[in-house]
């Protein structure tokens, strides 16, 4: 299994330009990730492929 990035590391979702911070590998190629959410104040997590995340600067 390939893993592109490492727990705690801050990447860019592809999707909508979010900075997110990876919590964990769920499966193969599924990541849930962790952003802050400015309008509610509060945290959100989700799950996104791999493939929809790169490195962010």
């Amino acid at each position: 299994m390939r893993r592109l990035f490492r727990k705690g590391e801050r990447v860019r979702s592809k999707i909508d330009g979010k900075v997110v911070e990876v919590l964990k590998y769920i499966k193969k190629n599924l990541v849930e990730v962790m952003w802050f959410d400015m309008e509610k104040k509060e945290p959100r997590k989700n799950t996104i492929e791999e493939d929809k995340l790169s490195k962010a600067a």
